[in-house]
């Protein structure tokens, strides 16, 4: 199988083009993404480390970002989960393909506030409730049939009720050290910038591609 070679010309990215905070220099590239149309552009790959010592990665959906770190749910009792718990370091990754821009961040992720999972429990599908009480998220299950069937049993249960949030469900919060910027150039020449963590504010430095 052959792929194809794709050049990156859209833009190019210069140190006096980067904000201090590299929060919001996310968040500007975050609201691009939103403005050039892309598929939910908070879509990001979450690394962990495994029991095992192995890298694992997965799509989730960034859900909140602001100074105080980047929010995402889940079951807590999920392999991601369980490996946050035994090694918090975990890398977020995003790509927009569309704009031809990444950002990676890497930092320790620690459980969000129990308000702020309520909150956003709350706000879910009634579907997507129910699925969080019937599903345990990556066990071995011997069926789809056996999955549905338990969706049925919690859609009995709290017919007519408010679906509460499950103590195994909630948020996790990143914490930043580092991020990087990550603007395509012809060549395979691109533009990469570095922020790292200095006291109260951040050192930028470019990278070779």
């Amino acid at each position: 199988m052959e792929f194809q070679r794709e050049e990156y010309t859209l833009s190019r990215l210069e140190l006096g083009e980067l904000g201090k905070n590299p929060q919001r220099q996310f968040i500007k590239w975050l609201n691009e993404a939103y403005d050039a149309g892309i598929p939910e552009p908070n879509a990001m790959v979450l690394s962990t480390i495994g029991a095992d010592g192995f890298p694992q990665s997965r799509i989730v959906l960034l859900k909140s970002a602001g100074e105080e770190g980047y929010t995402f749910f889940t079951n807590y009792a999920s392999e991601k989960g369980k490996a946050i718990e035994t090694n918090p370091r975990v890398s977020l990754l995003f790509f927009w393909p569309g704009i031809q821009k990444q950002v990676r961040i890497t930092g320790v992720a620690a459980k969000a506030a129990e308000s702020e999972s309520d909150n956003y429990f709350r706000s879910r599908p009634r579907e997507s409730r129910l699925g969080a009480w019937a599903s345990a998220q990556s066990t071995k299950i011997p069926s789809r049939e056996e999955l549905d069937e338990k969706v049925q049993f919690y859609a009995e249960k709290f017919r007519g009720k408010e679906i509460p949030r499950p103590g195994h469900w909630g948020g996790f919060i990143v914490l930043p050290e580092k991020y990087e910027f990550w603007q395509g150039r012809e060549g395979r020449l691109h533009d990469r910038f570095l922020y790292e963590k200095d006291g109260d504010s951040w050192k930028i430095s470019r990278l070779a591609p």
